[in-house]
């Protein structure tokens, strides 16, 4: 017979795996693929050692990786859109209008703005990554800024924008659990979100000032995407197509498609010769770019179906761990008795943020990271006469935000392999993300914002 998990045994089992992940990943700089696997391993030799039968093992990894096939086949079609988008001269145009419309001395907080309205108007972080981010991280590294700032800046705006966009997973998603009317939900995230979206735009403002940035360093860049890509306003009609899809509440994956079959169409009329040999290749293994300039061709030699399968292993493996750990209860059995000792309000939203950060370090899955906190915790809520508003706020400034900020995590790892860079390089400059806990906490502290139900 299985046995039950205690709490100190729950409490254990999760600060070996957290140490040997953190060690792997943060101090060895291993990928987090391999380092998964073997916690992955000991997890299963412990689940035997409790007499745990196969077929539940089986049962715990199929269940923790069925909760991804859509973002993975999601992120197979952003890899297949990102290709294509450069060779359409999408991308490329919107770093040549960067370079003409942008001021060197508010680039980063522009890029921090930008990337907040997009995101805000789509409602997907991933998507405002992978498109407009990558073009104007093009333009960053154009300028000689440091990569890991410009990141941060797109980050933190692709963040803001999912956090706040009524139209993003995520903020549906923690609204349902804490059983928040949705737009309720996102007006009382203006508490946290406003400060720590001021303190980040004034942080990338004096970092930018910072920057030697010098924009006659840009003509060989300028004259490469000219001479290479084709450039026009036409070439914008995926991105004026993205906008009305979202508008329209159209899915992600329709959305996807309608605009590679669009991009494509572009790719056809500017090159009529081209085979559709040539279109599934580029599809399949993404654009390599052969321009005169060196940096560019590192830039835009990306995207591709094959370009996501580092991710996609990565998903697989992370909830495959977080599969067994909710299927043995040991995540359940670390955080209810916590819970139950919480008699007042700013530990009880303090724990509900450090336990969804928690999900995020030992299990990687934003998703999970709001409904595993959320279900433990919202009795609690409830009982003290806390409003849900609280709760579905908290779950978001310590869930989906913190997810682009751990290497092995969905979020981080796909915003980390779309940009090129590892998470460390970007973390410590990804502002919304680390202040959006923080102001959370003030407004817990202080009863700013606070709502309590009758």
């Amino acid at each position: 017979m299985k046995q039950k998990v205690s709490f100190w045994e729950a409490i254990i089992i999760l600060a070996v795996l957290l140490l040997l992940l953190s060690i792997s990943v943060i101090n060895l700089r291993l990928q987090p693929t391999v380092p998964i696997m073997f916690t992955i391993g000991l997890l299963i030799i412990w689940a035997k050692f409790k007499h745990f039968a196969w077929q539940e093992i089986d049962t715990a990894i199929k269940d923790g990786i069925s909760v991804a096939i859509i973002p993975i086949f999601i992120f197979l079609l952003i890899g297949a859109l990102i290709s294509l988008w450069i060779k359409s001269g999408t991308i490329p145009t919107i770093m040549y209008l960067g370079f003409r419309l942008i001021s060197g001395n508010f680039f980063l907080p522009s890029v921090f703005l930008v990337c907040s309205i997009i995101g805000v108007a789509i409602g997907s972080g991933f998507t405002t990554i992978s498109t407009v981010g990558i073009a104007l991280f093009g333009i960053g590294i154009s300028l000689k800024i440091n990569p890991g700032l410009v990141a941060g800046a797109i980050i933190s705006g692709a963040v803001f924008g999912d956090k706040m966009s009524p139209l993003s997973d995520s903020t549906n998603l923690a609204a349902a659990v804490a059983e928040s009317e949705l737009f309720a939900h996102v007006k009382n995230m203006l508490w946290s979100t406003v400060p720590a979206f001021l303190v980040s735009l004034i942080l990338y403002t004096i970092f930018n000032q910072n920057s030697n940035i010098s924009f006659h360093a840009l003509q060989g860049t300028i004259s490469a995407l000219q001479s290479d890509f084709s450039l026009s306003y036409l070439t914008l009609l995926p991105i004026l197509l993205m906008f009305i899809c979202a508008r329209l509440k159209i899915p992600a994956i329709p959305t996807l498609f309608g605009n590679i079959f669009l991009t494509v169409i572009l790719i056809i009329v500017q090159e009529p010769t081209i085979s559709l040999t040539a279109i599934i290749q580029l599809i399949s293994n993404g654009y390599v770019a052969a321009t005169p300039d060196a940096a560019l061709n590192a830039l835009l030699t990306r995207g591709g179906i094959a370009s996501m399968m580092n991710t996609v292993a990565l998903i697989i493996t992370t909830l495959a761990l977080g599969g067994l750990l909710m299927h043995f209860a040991i995540i359940q059995s670390a955080l209810t008795p916590l819970s139950r000792k919480i008699k007042s309000t700013f530990p009880l939203v303090l724990l509900t943020i450090c336990s969804s950060i928690a999900i995020n370090l030992l299990v990687g899955e934003q998703y999970l990271s709001i409904i595993l906190p959320g279900r433990a915790f919202k009795a609690i809520y409830k009982q003290q006469h806390i409003s849900g508003l609280t709760l579905s706020r908290a779950l978001e400034d310590g869930g989906s935000v913190i997810n682009y900020l751990v290497p092995w995590a969905v979020a981080g790892s796909f915003a980390a392999g779309t940009l090129g860079l590892a998470v460390s390089d970007f973390l410590p400059y990804t502002f919304f993300s680390l202040f959006s806990p923080l102001f959370s906490l003030i407004s817990a502290a202080t009863g700013l914002g606070l709502k309590k139900d009758k």
